[in-house]
C-alpha cells in the first residue's frame, strides 16, 4: 500500500491549495487552462513519486491544428490520468455522472468539459452525453473515450460500445485508436492498492470516420488498430 498512499496523498496535498488558487479564478475569468495545467502539475507529480513509468509509442504525427477522439482500452483506475497526461492541449473524458457530485473535484470537471455519462443503459442518455461530446468537440477541445465502458476485471478486451462510434460518425471528427497496457498488474480492479511498474502506450495510426460505409466499420477498424498493440493475451 505505500506507492497507494504516496499517489493519494501526493494529490492530495498538491491538489488542495492549488484547486484554492485556480479554481475559484476559473469561475471568474471562464478561463480553465490555468487549472487544466495545475492540475496535470498535480497528478504527473503524484504519479512519479508512486514509481509509475509510462513509455509511450505514437505511429503517426498529429496535426496540432486538429481535435481528436482518443479511443482506448481500459484496463486499471490509472488510465485515466496516465492518457490524460500524454495528449496534446485540453482533453476532456467520458465519466461517470455520480463524479461530477464530488465537491472540488465535480466543480473542477464541469468547469474542465468533461462529459457525464449515465450507466442506465437508456437510450436517451447516451444520446445526451454525444450531443455534449460534440459540443464540447466544437469547442476546440480534445476527448477521450474507453470504448468498452468499464474497465476489463482480466486484462483481455471487452466488447465495444457503440456510442463513442456514433459520436464518431456524427462528429466526422478523427479519430486515434490506444492501446494502454501494463496498468492491469498495478492497480487491479476492485482494489485501491497500487504497485510500481511500467505503463506502455500505443497510439495508432488516426483514422477518418468518413472512410468507413458504417459504423460498425469503424468499430473493427478501432479493434483491429488497438488489438495490435497490446500482448497477444490481452486481445484475445
Amino acid at each position: 500500500m505505500f506507492a497507494a498512499t504516496v499517489l493519494f496523498s501526493t494529490w492530495i496535498i498538491l491538489g488542495i491549495p492549488v484547486a484554492i488558487v485556480t479554481l475559484p479564478w476559473a469561475i471568474v475569468s471562464k478561463n480553465v487552462v490555468p487549472l487544466y495545467r495545475s492540475s496535470l502539475w498535480v497528478v504527473r507529480t503524484g504519479l512519479r513519486l508512486a514509481g509509475i513509468r509510462v513509455e509511450a509509442v505514437c505511429q503517426a504525427p498529429l496535426d496540432p491544428t486538429q481535435h481528436y477522439l482518443f479511443f482506448s482500452n481500459h484496463i486499471s483506475n490509472l488510465d485515466p490520468p496516465i492518457l490524460i497526461l500524454l495528449l496534446p492541449e485540453r482533453t476532456s473524458a467520458f465519466l461517470k455522472r455520480s463524479l461530477m457530485k464530488i465537491p472540488i473535484l465535480g466543480w473542477g470537471m464541469r468547469l474542465g468539459d468533461f462529459i457525464p455519462v449515465d450507466r442506465d443503459g437508456r437510450a436517451e442518455s447516451a444520446a445526451e452525453s454525444v450531443a455534449i461530446a460534440r459540443h464540447v468537440l466544437a469547442s476546440g477541445v480534445h476527448v477521450l473515450s474507453f470504448v468498452e465502458g468499464t474497465r476489463s476485471r482480466d486484462g483481455r478486451l471487452q466488447p465495444f460500445k457503440k456510442g463513442p462510434f456514433y459520436l464518431a460518425m456524427e462528429s466526422d471528427a478523427t479519430v486515434v485508436p490506444v492501446s494502454i497496457s501494463g496498468t492491469e498488474t498495478m492497480m487491479r480492479k476492485g482494489s485501491l492498492k497500487i504497485f510500481p511498474g511500467t505503463a506502455r502506450v500505443v497510439f495508432h495510426a488516426p483514422l477518418l470516420p468518413h472512410n468507413y460505409a458504417s459504423r460498425d466499420d469503424l468499430m473493427a477498424a478501432v479493434r483491429t488498430a488497438i488489438v495490435s498493440g497490446l500482448p497477444e493475451w490481452m486481445g484475445s
